[in-house]
């Protein structure tokens, strides 16, 4: 591993983590410090408001968080050597989940933590670093950022609806 892809792969692990799980520090570069993250923002969200569409034109926390999930699941079918698994992908479908159950939404939100875990595995393991790699684990931290301002976006419409 070059200097640089060490440098790439370390602070990418800790954007990853920053998004995901929050800032493990005072430090943060994408959130606020003490900033939850995606996971335990989704932890602290019932199935109802997960379900909850404020407005007709908005997708559901729900969705966003199946979509995010695909997405990652997709980058750990390729990194698995899965030459192509984007032909075919059913983007589309990744948004239909827009109401869930207590149950349901246990298990999306365990789904995405296992597709989370796993991908992070990934990127703190590679030690050469082409540009579908970097593209594929940047996208990651910028695709589930956006996201994240989404659900943020609809849980505060969500309660003020309430």
């Amino acid at each position: 591993m070059t200097t640089t892809d060490s440098v790439f792969q370390r602070v990418l692990s800790n954007m990853l983590t920053e998004v995901f799980n929050g800032p493990p520090g005072p430090e943060a570069f994408v959130l606020n410090p003490g900033d939850p993250g995606l996971l335990r923002q989704l932890d602290a969200i019932d199935a109802k408001a997960a379900s909850a569409r404020p407005s007709p034109a908005q997708k559901t926390i729900a969705a966003h968080a199946d979509h995010v999930s695909f997405g990652l699941g997709i980058l750990n079918r390729w990194a698995a050597g899965e030459p192509n698994p984007w032909a075919g992908a059913d983007w589309n479908g990744s948004w239909q989940r827009t109401t869930v159950t207590e149950d349901q939404w246990r298990t999306l939100r365990e789904t995405l933590r296992r597709d989370v875990d796993q991908w992070k595995k990934v990127v703190a393991a590679r030690t050469d670093w082409d540009d579908m790699g970097a593209a594929a684990a940047l996208s990651t931290a910028a695709h589930t950022a956006y996201h994240f301002g989404a659900i943020r976006q609809i849980l505060a419409g969500v309660k003020s609806a309430r």
